[in-house]
């Protein structure tokens, strides 16, 4: 049997496939971009590009694949991501009918019977949309899931790390069914499996029905955190989604799409999928320590800069999302000319831009005992992980690519800088730089907004003077033979 995971990078996905694979199931893993999934280090895994919003890339995708698990949505695209959602889902269907797939699996949302937010109403229809074609669809319906990087949960352990007094909306008041992580994993490889869950759809929660408040209150207290909750009626969705962007690093479409469905009661009718798949069922409780002690063993499956606890300074009370800033700028070179400014950051040469700020944030530091003026690298122009850059750490490096340093300052947080370089054609490279800040606390967030504006002076000019750098040194450069 040949599985395809479509949407392998998004959260569920990027469980998935090793949940997949540790059963000997054998894997196809698609995303938009490839590249993402290569980091991912999954052996046995065959990897492919594809877009549902681009048919002319699904059928080798499809190929061959008996079960295909559709776990795509568009609610990072902000306005109109529903009729995104069915778009992709027409093409999705159509495609795995024309190469002859078996079965669509959706992981889809909790619907109650007066759903009005577009994100409950987007996550219904889409199953809709899949079923309107010939391969036979099992729907798996779940509400909050409890794991590392599930937004939801995020949205819940930002506010309680950064909020010791939370003024919310009556929202808070709303009941669910929080899963957890490996209980809804284990219920996306069973259901398919039997015949008879072809055309079904299935409600999956765990054992117990909770308010926000409550959920809340337990997290709290797993993480040593003080907390009250004073619940207002005058927040509304949209403001409680402005506040929001204000006090979680998860992404700010997503979190305004969940606190849109956050005004019901959702409640899982769950007894026909316990019953073909039973388990044991961890409470809210036993899943908080789940994902704790996972993220404690580093067991966590996360992207280059986000999740991972070696870019938290291995502390998980350090938010799981990063704020984050960028720049980019392109270059009239090639990569490799490029590639060679940037991995000259650092030591007597400083940071390409503004260096009297970065400067000026180092004797900071070490005004306050940190290693700010410690400065010096390995080699002038070598790069290996491990090495230091002043006070950075090299945590990743993907030559011509990719170059991830850690911060190393005293702040109340975790911070990372990334370079990453993109080559296009006729002798141009695009250069992103973004700085990523897991924020620990309110003075996490009060120290991002803080120095906000100053990053974005430095990170509007890094890139063009790494491009400048980098003509100069191409113009100047001898002749290749």
């Amino acid at each position: 049997m040949r599985t395809l995971v479509f949407g392998a990078t998004g959260y569920i996905g990027t469980n998935l496939v090793p949940y997949l694979r540790a059963r000997g199931i054998a894997v196809r893993a698609a995303a938009r971009n490839s590249e993402v999934l290569s980091g991912r280090g999954w052996d046995g895994v065959e990897l492919v590009t594809a877009d549902a919003l681009k048919p002319e890339t699904l059928p080798g995708a499809l190929a061959g694949v008996d079960i295909a698990y559709y776990l795509v949505h568009s609610m990072a695209a902000g306005h109109d991501f529903g009729r995104l959602d069915l778009a992709a889902a027409d093409n999705f269907a159509h495609a795995a009918a024309e190469a002859g797939v078996e079965r669509i699996v959706y992981l889809g949302g909790l619907v109650p019977p007066d759903a009005g937010s577009e994100h409950l109403v987007s996550r219904r229809d889409t199953g809709g949309r899949l079923r309107s074609g010939s391969v036979p669809v099992t729907e798996i319906r779940a509400g909050i899931i409890v794991g590392p990087g599930s937004a939801a949960f995020e949205v819940m352990r930002d506010l309680v790390n950064h909020l010791p007094l939370m003024i919310t909306p009556r929202w808070v008041d709303s009941k669910a069914p929080p899963i957890a992580l490996d209980n809804l994993l284990e219920y996306l490889v069973r259901l398919p499996q039997q015949a008879e869950t072809a055309g079904g759809i299935y409600d999956v929660g765990g054992p117990e029905l909770l308010t926000y408040r409550e959920m809340m209150r337990t997290l709290a207290k797993l993480l040593g955190r003080p907390l009250i909750i004073v619940p207002v009626p005058v927040l509304t969705p949209g403001l409680s989604a402005k506040w929001l962007r204000l006090v979680t690093s998860v992404p700010t479409n997503i979190a305004r799409a969940l606190i849109e469905g956050l005004t019901h009661d959702i409640v899982a009718n769950d007894t026909t999928a316990r019953a073909l798949a039973p388990q044991p069922l961890l409470d809210f409780r036993a899943a908080v320590e789940a994902t704790l002690a996972a993220e404690r063993a580093n067991a966590v499956a996360s992207r280059w800069t986000e999740g991972a606890l070696m870019f938290r300074d291995y502390r998980p009370d350090f938010a799981f999302y990063a704020k984050r800033i960028s720049g980019s700028a392109l270059a009239a070179a090639p990569i490799e000319a490029v590639w060679d400014q940037v991995v000259r950051i650092g030591g007597p040469r400083g940071y390409f831009y503004f260096n009297w700020l970065w400067r000026g944030r180092e004797v900071v530091d070490w005004l306050v005992g940190g290693p700010g003026l410690r400065h010096g690298r390995r080699h002038p122009s070598e790069l290996r992980v491990g090495d230091m850059i002043d006070s950075w750490r090299v945590v990743a490096i993907d030559p011509p690519r990719r170059l991830t340093l850690r911060f190393g300052m005293r702040a109340p947080g975790a911070g990372v800088l990334e370079f990453t370089l993109e080559p296009l054609a006729a002798r141009q490279t695009r250069i992103t730089a973004t700085s990523y800040w897991h924020p620990a606390g309110v003075w996490g967030l009060l120290y991002w907004y803080a120095l906000a504006p100053l990053h974005r002076l430095v990170f509007n000019g890094l890139p063009r003077r790494i491009a400048e750098l980098a003509e100069e040194a191409d113009r100047t450069a001898p002749p290749h033979g």
